[in-house]
């Protein structure tokens, strides 16, 4: 498993997103200038890149990343993949990005620290979860949920499916690391059998 993470998110500007348009493929640029704000095509630039770089430096017999990188596939609930890679994900947020690759299935998330919102805690979280619940504790488990829901390739169906997706992630192993200002997890293992 190999990580990524960049956090220097004051280099975010449109003379960046310019910068790095050429050196993406067209699907990725054509990704990127869908976004209406900076931020987000920065990031979008930015993580293809960070993946291109991983690909280069950690993948046993990759081919050419850009090669690789030409295009993503996406399977049925709208996950991309790389039809002769190996599996990553991508997340970022305003406080940074982070992009993970794995011969195994592999989600990673990234979240600054987030209002633990009492409606949207009492949807997402389960009983045993909701002890002692505060900013840093509900953003952890979000980024747990989700990379776990990103390593499974099967996206948010409901909130209510993330109540119990811990309990029910199979094999995956998670690792979460706190910062200052963000949290980021990564799920990643072998997938066997696990609830949707």
């Amino acid at each position: 498993m190999r990580v990524a993470i960049f956090d220097r998110m004051e280099e975010c500007t449109e003379a960046e997103v310019q910068r790095m348009l050429p050196l993406v493929s067209d699907q990725r640029r054509e990704q990127a200038l869908r976004y209406k704000h900076t931020l987000g095509r920065y990031s979008c630039l930015k993580s293809w890149l960070m993946l291109s770089e991983l690909l280069k430096t950690s993948v046993k017999g990759a081919k050419n990343p850009n090669e690789t990188l030409r295009g993503f596939c996406y399977n049925g609930h709208g996950k991309p993949f790389l039809e002769d890679g190996p599996y990553f994900s991508i997340s970022h947020c305003k406080e940074g990005i982070a992009v993970a690759i794995d011969e195994e299935p592999i989600g990673i998330d990234i979240e600054g620290i987030r209002k633990a919102d009492k409606d949207l805690v009492e949807r997402v979280m389960n009983e045993e979860e909701r002890v002692g619940m505060d900013d840093r504790k509900f953003t952890r488990l979000w980024t747990q949920k989700e990379a776990v829901v990103k390593a499974q390739g099967v996206g948010i169906v409901s909130f209510e499916q993330l109540q119990h997706i811990l309990r029910n992630s199979g094999n995956l192993k998670l690792q979460t690391i706190e910062k200052e200002n963000y949290i980021y997890s990564i799920a990643y293992g072998k997938l066997h059998c696990f609830s949707a």
